[in-house]
């Protein structure tokens, strides 16, 4: 079981980065398999703490080997910022290494991005990711890591003939024009910069498996923003799947044999689309503030609601998930009940199974049973039985309804507000 693989099983913003980082001390490699810099994992350490949109979350292990898969696109100026204030804070990248299939993201995929959300109104953090996407799928347009070390010439010749091209369409749509000379400059710059970084991973972590090495999967974003099997057309652009952590980084499934689900205690969301369980009054309000939850990307306030065992239930499903860490357990401290939903209903019929099609999950009513609260602080529980007994409940409630084990809860932001099960 050296390949072990954590997901979130909701809209994102589950608390991947704090379980990636705890994980990561019993792991010698982290690597992240899909996403860009729309993604923000949280670590702290101590009174440290790192915002990551790009770099894997093991920051705080110097002598971890961190990849970033050839299912990442990267915005390398985004990159070498990461890079250069984590090595100011005293943490070594020198065990940083980046796939040389990774494609980058230009200034003009940020333009496309910010065009075209204002007609499509999805909720893109626009910084590019889905335009990046597209081009690699068009395949014409994409330049790869691998395209960094390129003689300049050759380098300089690719951009320019993309960018005239991207030239042609966005004075077709009236879209801001962007500077060809800059764009090259810069990306020669980048080149020096991160041209020792690059690799052929899919070999590095194949032979790594063959060692028996430890390695942890870190997934971006979460299952139900999966450009296959999310709440589609409100998805991000790539696979977050268990299937996308094999593509992303080319290890292959027969080797991940240990599937870390994340689930918030509660559920939330960042820009548009269904969400069943939101809660647009006092209580949603209240669960922002305890939780703080504002996007590690955006800033934008994070809409919040009740647990979704529905939503849950799926998402497990089509990860094949073998264990569960829940977090922000602490965040529901106080309330005097919970509610927790169970089914739906849809045109007055009682549904058990999450509806993939959007016009049916904008239907959705959710279906509550209500649990009980409790008053007392968790923060310094680290055994399960220490926990109020109707806090132990409401873990071994999810724990029953989605018929996989708990292994894990967070009671607090910091590394050690943890219950290891």
């Amino acid at each position: 079981m050296s390949v072990s693989l954590v997901l979130g099983l909701q809209w994102g913003d589950e608390g991947k980065g704090k379980v990636v980082d705890l994980f990561a001390n019993d792991h010698e490699y982290i690597v992240r398999f899909n996403g860009g810099n729309n993604a923000g994992h949280t670590v702290v350490k101590g009174s440290e703490e790192f915002k990551l949109h790009l770099l894997p979350s093991g920051v705080f292990y110097p002598e971890k080997i961190k990849v970033i898969g050839n299912g990442v696109v990267v915005d390398p100026e985004v990159l070498i910022s990461e890079i250069t204030a984590a090595e100011k804070r005293g943490y070594s990248m020198k065990n940083l290494l980046i796939s040389s299939n990774a494609h980058l993201i230009f200034p003009w995929h940020k333009i496309m991005d910010g065009g075209l959300d204002k007609s499509e109104k999805i909720g893109t953090t626009k910084k590019g990711i889905g335009p990046a996407y597209s081009d690699k799928a068009s395949r014409t347009f994409a330049i790869r890591m691998s395209d960094l070390l390129l003689p300049e010439n050759e380098l300089k010749e690719k951009i320019k003939f993309i960018a005239a091209y991207k030239k042609k369409l966005f004075n077709a749509l009236e879209f801001p024009d962007f500077d060809t000379e800059e764009i090259i400059t810069k990306t020669k710059e980048h080149a020096k910069k991160l041209a020792p970084y690059i690799c052929d991973t899919q070999f590095l972590l194949n032979h790594a498996v063959d060692e028996g090495k430890f390695i942890m999967l870190e997934g971006a974003n979460g299952i139900l923003l999966d450009i296959d099997h999310g709440t589609f057309p409100y998805v991000t652009s790539s696979s977050v799947t268990a299937g996308g952590a094999c593509t992303g980084s080319g290890i292959p499934p027969t080797k991940i044999k240990r599937i870390i689900g994340i689930v918030k205690a509660y559920t939330t969301r960042v820009g548009s689309g269904p969400f069943p369980t939101e809660l647009t009054d006092e209580m949603g309000e209240k669960l922002r503030k305890a939780g703080h939850e504002f996007g590690t990307t955006t800033g934008r306030p994070r809409r919040c609601g009740w647990l979704d065992l529905v939503l849950l239930k799926y998402t497990c499903m089509i990860n094949g998930v073998t264990e569960i860490a829940l977090t922000k357990l602490d965040v529901l401290t106080g309330l005097n009940e919970l509610s927790v939903c169970t089914s739906y209903m849809i045109d007055g019929k009682s549904v058990s199974e999450f509806p993939v099609l959007p016009q049916k999950l904008e239907k959705v009513k959710p279906v509550y049973e209500i649990l009980p609260g409790w008053k007392d602080d968790i923060s310094g529980c680290r055994k399960i039985e220490n926990l109020p007994k109707n806090a132990m409940k409401y873990v071994k409630y999810v724990e029953k309804h989605l018929g996989v084990k708990i292994k894990l809860v967070s009671v607090g932001p910091k590394r050690d507000e943890t219950i290891i099960i």
